[in-house]
């Protein structure tokens, strides 16, 4: 008689470090990301979650905020410029404050608690799927660079490069994307639905994703530009952002 071969366990193809000092909600959103194909850490303090985030270099990070050792905030502060994946924080504190610092901070998701699983699966996804689009982008020829000019806002397209006043403005890749689309409309409003699918081609567009909020938050603060009065890139409630020159 035939013998069954033994089944041979698949390896997820993405790492996650949970990093959530209630241990009973840590096992339960663990064992529920596993069954959805992801490999997943815990770590119960923020002090120890730090060395572990930079030396096994995770997918994504969900953090939550309130942490023994160093609170989630204070972690994302120490690994956001030497960490390139994903960082979701995932906590009950819904405060409107406590939201935008995290987003200010280098955080590129904020979910209140409790959230349900299959949302958390969802935003894992949207997360990276937007780094493996940007880690396998082509290099192409360069066509001749064009130069945008939006009042001391200079940006080279070809070298990716934005200038503030002669100075270097330090971008990542998403900002810069963003950057670039207000600066080629200038003075004309760009709908949040708008931007996300010339960034995110093929994506359905999400009301509750805070991702071009977000990146507009980093841009003004690179920008010198007042998060509460804002000069350079103007909200308009409801309907979008629009990159002007400043008076």
């Amino acid at each position: 008689m035939p013998v069954d071969s033994p089944e041979v366990p698949i390896e997820p193809v993405y790492s996650i470090l949970l990093v959530e000092d209630d241990l009973i909600l840590a096992r339960v959103v663990q064992d529920y990301l596993v069954q959805n194909g992801f490999g997943v850490e815990v770590e119960e303090r923020g002090d120890k979650a730090v060395k572990r985030i930079l030396g096994d270099n995770p997918d994504v990070v969900v953090l939550d905020v309130n942490l023994p050792g160093l609170n989630g905030f204070e972690v994302c502060r120490q690994i956001r410029s030497l960490y390139t994946g994903a960082i979701i924080m995932l906590t009950a504190r819904s405060e409107d404050a406590d939201e935008i610092l995290g987003l200010d901070i280098g955080a590129d998701d904020y979910l209140v608690k409790p959230v349900r699983p299959d949302v958390l699966v969802a935003r894992l996804r949207v997360h990276l799927r937007r780094n493996a689009r940007t880690e396998a982008r082509p290099e192409v020829e360069a066509p001749p660079e064009e130069v945008i000019r939006v009042g001391e806002l200079v940006i080279f397209t070809q070298r990716r490069i934005a200038e503030l006043r002669g100075e270097p403005v330090k971008t990542k890749h998403a900002e810069f994307d963003l950057l670039l689309v207000l600066a080629q409309n200038p003075g004309v409003i760009v709908s949040r639905k708008a931007l996300f699918h010339t960034l995110n081609p093929g994506e359905r567009f999400d009301y509750r994703d805070r991702s071009i909020d977000l990146r507009i938050s980093r841009l003004r603060r690179k920008l010198n530009d007042d998060s509460r009065e804002p000069v350079r890139i103007k909200s308009f409630r409801g309907d979008g952002y629009m990159l002007t020159p400043e008076s």
